[in-house]
């Protein structure tokens, strides 16, 4: 109730100005209002999902691109995310690209951005993320590249970022997939993404923090095996997929939510099949993810963690205990206690 009306007000705002009055009320009254939405889940164990790189509380977490800044923490900290990732940080600060430039598809539970990376830059979301607490939920920061740095530069603006904020998160993600910088998603060639790994090889040596990669859902799906060779080859922790999708008919920029649900499914399908062989690498999944039913399916498939972003605009925290009660009863109906058996046990579950 609380939260219908709390969307009833923001919707009759611009989309951007809502975001904007809404993250500033998350920051400054985190545990108030985290109470107010039903705070965190208590059994632990029993949603814990456990990684190769790390181990999430609960299966679903926060994608990045809502907390650009880093400055809600503690509150999505305190509702049932199993981890929040923050971003996309940028090496300096910059203002996008200019607005209106973030749309919502009511009906369709969709939005659409064209947000271009617009970010306080990596200094200051240093600060907030060590000012910040967290209550030992996992953290993870989303780094791009500046609009100014060129494509033959980008490695070193991914560089300084990862020198950053390699000790002061649980993971990290290499974002070379958002459709709204010029240029971006052509990092994802093969020898552009090559050229990024190499250079942080010796920062790497002497970290452990797990290192992902967003790719987009726009992809051939025949592209996908040389993407997971390389990651395997610089010996990544994983990929995540997906990033919105630009669908031409709806204007520029990238659309997630409903509409982006299908693209995104097959994209993670195709991915979880080629990472049979790679087992070394997780997964995280991403990309029109709004219920139960589409996180059934994401298991189904072989994956464990996933991330959402648009179902909580649209739906607010409630689409967490949704997910939840979803889980309590495959648990039930399968006679399991948690959710590490219900993936030893998946493929006998109903």
């Amino acid at each position: 109730m609380l939260y219908d009306f709390f969307k009833f007000m923001a919707f009759k705002m611009d989309a951007e100005k809502a975001h904007e009055l809404s993250i500033k009320a998350l920051s400054n009254f985190p545990l108030a209002m985290a109470d107010a939405f039903g705070g965190d889940i208590e059994d632990l164990k029993k949603y814990q999902v456990k990684l190769n790189s790390m181990n999430w509380s609960f299966p679903v977490g926060l994608a990045a691109g809502l907390d650009k800044n880093a400055k809600a923490i503690n509150f999505f900290s305190r509702i049932p995310f199993g981890a929040v990732e923050v971003g996309t940080v940028t090496p300096l600060a910059q203002i996008g690209n200019d607005r209106p430039r973030l749309f919502r598809y009511i009906e369709e539970e969709s939005l659409r951005n064209c947000m271009g990376f617009n970010n306080d830059g990596a200094e200051k979301i240093l600060r907030n993320i060590q000012a910040s607490d967290r209550v030992g939920k996992i953290l993870g920061v989303n780094l791009g590249k500046n609009k100014t740095t060129s494509a033959e530069e980008a490695h070193l603006d991914y560089l300084k970022l990862f020198k950053t904020f390699k000790d002061h998160c649980d993971y990290l993600v290499i974002n070379v997939s958002s459709p709204n910088t010029p240029g971006l998603r052509d990092l994802q060639r093969h020898e552009s993404m090559r050229e990024i790994f190499e250079s942080l090889e010796d920062e790497r040596k002497t970290c452990r923090t797990p290192l992902f990669i967003k790719i987009s859902p726009d992809l051939p799906l025949d592209s996908l095996e040389g993407i997971v060779s390389l990651a395997s080859e610089f010996k990544l922790s994983g990929i995540i997929a997906t990033n919105t999708t630009i669908m031409e008919d709806r204007g520029i920029g990238g659309v997630s939510g409903k509409l982006l649900t299908e693209k995104g499914r097959l994209v993670r399908e195709r991915l979880l099949e080629i990472m049979k062989d790679t087992p070394e690498l997780d997964f995280i999944g991403v990309g029109g993810i709004s219920n139960f039913s589409d996180v059934w399916d994401f298991w189904k498939s072989g994956g464990k963690a996933c991330q959402i972003y648009s179902s909580f605009i649209f739906q607010g925290p409630s689409v967490l205990q949704d997910i939840k009660s979803g889980i309590d009863e495959k648990l039930k109906v399968n006679d399991l206690n948690n959710l590490e058996e219900l993936f030893k046990n998946i493929k006998d579950c109903h």
